[in-house]
């Protein structure tokens, strides 16, 4: 068999609070395989959003260890870990995180720069990208002028533009009405089947924990509930 591409073991986080410490994570042991769209689960508090950091690499463990396809990033230096995720890792964020001084185009090709790909090649491949999600006539316009639906799809096209391993979500539909959050996340997942690349995202919303094929329910920093759910929803 082959190796899962995420190998979580023995990890725990704790944060100082003046004189008190808070566990926000327990000893979680945790393996991911390539190609799976996997839903981390809970309420607020419950310590999603601080796995999902800890498996980005965003935050050193207090114990542990976090190996992303056989690389130990609980021991690498800031400047290393900084290169690895301009490399493997995409992201999606809640609050879209574009730059309001670029335009979609600009906004996508940013990644593709970090990598060193030519000027043109970062044009033409952000180009396609945003006509993939539907923004062919916004290429030009700035994050000010699109809605929020339309900035989240430049979020989507620039998280999967490098073709990066892994795509982590913190909460990425959390400021958008219904019907625009089926319409990413079904974007989200379409990605993740073309190009066989994992997703792991964070959610409090049933809906949006739909679309994965595993489910990870966390309650006071543990993991309560490991639900496979297969591909049943994968789009044919």
């Amino acid at each position: 068999m082959s190796k899962p591409l995420i190998c979580v073991r023995g990890l725990r986080k704790e944060y100082p609070m003046g004189d008190e410490t808070v566990v926000a994570l327990k000893n979680i042991d945790l393996d991911i395989e390539k190609g799976q769209i996997v839903c981390i689960f809970g309420t607020s508090g419950s310590g999603k959003s601080t796995l999902l950091n800890q498996l980005a690499g965003l935050e050193k463990p207090t114990a542990g260890s976090v190996t992303i396809g056989g690389v130990p990033v609980d021991r690498l230096s800031e400047n290393a870990l900084a290169v690895f995720r301009q490399r493997h890792l995409g992201f999606v964020f809640q609050s879209y995180n574009l730059l309001p001084t670029m335009t979609a185009a600009e906004n996508v090709a940013l990644p593709l720069m970090f990598r060193g790909m030519p000027k043109k090649a970062r044009q033409q491949t952000a180009a396609r990208m945003l006509e993939l999600v539907g923004l062919k006539d916004r290429m030009n316009h700035y994050p000010g002028q699109m809605s929020g639906g339309q900035q989240q799809r430049v979020g989507i096209a620039r998280a999967f533009a490098a073709r990066p391993a892994v795509v982590y979500a913190d909460e990425p539909t959390g400021n958008l009405d219904s019907k625009t959050t089926i319409e990413v996340m079904e974007m989200i997942r379409s990605f993740a089947r073309k190009f066989n690349q994992t997703i792991i995202m964070v959610s409090h919303d049933a809906q949006m924990a739909s679309y994965a094929d595993r489910i990870l329910t966390l309650k006071d920093g543990e993991i309560i509930s490991d639900e496979q759910r297969g591909t049943s929803n994968e789009e044919v």
